[in-house]
């Protein structure tokens, strides 16, 4: 099992990967919000722990345990928060979730196509890369677009616009629209 701890803006957040750490029954009962996703038999495990730093106690306003597929090398798990919204991005196979620190609450569950890359934050923008997806969030946590992309891919972003490369094919886009055939959320 691996362990780590970061510190967010006002958030103390602990991550584990592999095997479930010894003092989960505890931290489940102590958390504000604890959830659980997918039998152990269905990937490997990651936790994620958020506490508000200075909030006078150790124990986490939220707790999400899940296992995960895929889980090889490229898709690792990955947290962003955005600490003026308190929003948290978590993505860990191919499932997507976010959380409002503040109440804690589940704000949505999606899915990544083939399974998650990483999350990345341009401005108001959060961006998630998955093998065969990209697409965008609100820092509120709002979904903006989403498409289809498949590898190889890459991206880049300067200023409002996003400039996406799939297999050599490049095209331009404002940041927060996306691409003329996203799928746009409903």
């Amino acid at each position: 099992m691996s362990s780590v701890r970061v510190q967010v803006g006002d958030y103390a957040v602990q991550l584990w990967r592999g095997r479930e750490p010894a003092s989960l029954d505890a931290l489940k009962q102590g958390a504000e919000l604890a959830e659980s996703h997918g039998p152990a038999e269905h990937g490997e495990f990651f936790a994620v722990s958020v506490a508000e730093h200075g909030a006078g106690s150790s124990a986490p306003a939220l707790l999400v345990c899940q296992y995960f597929s895929p889980s090889v090398p490229g898709f690792e798990p990955g947290l962003l928060i955005v600490p003026e919204t308190g929003v948290a991005f978590i993505g860990a196979g191919e499932r997507l979730l976010a959380y409002d620190l503040k109440r804690p609450a589940r704000l949505w569950q999606d899915r990544a196509d083939a399974g998650f890359w990483w999350w990345d934050r341009s401005g108001d923008v959060v961006l998630m890369a998955a093998e065969l997806e990209l697409a965008a969030w609100n820092t509120s946590g709002r979904k903006l677009w989403s498409t289809f992309v498949e590898p190889p891919w890459f991206y880049r972003v300067e200023g409002e616009t996003l400039h996406l490369d799939v297999m050599d094919f490049g095209r331009s886009f404002p940041l927060r629209s996306g691409p003329a055939d996203s799928v746009q959320p409903v």
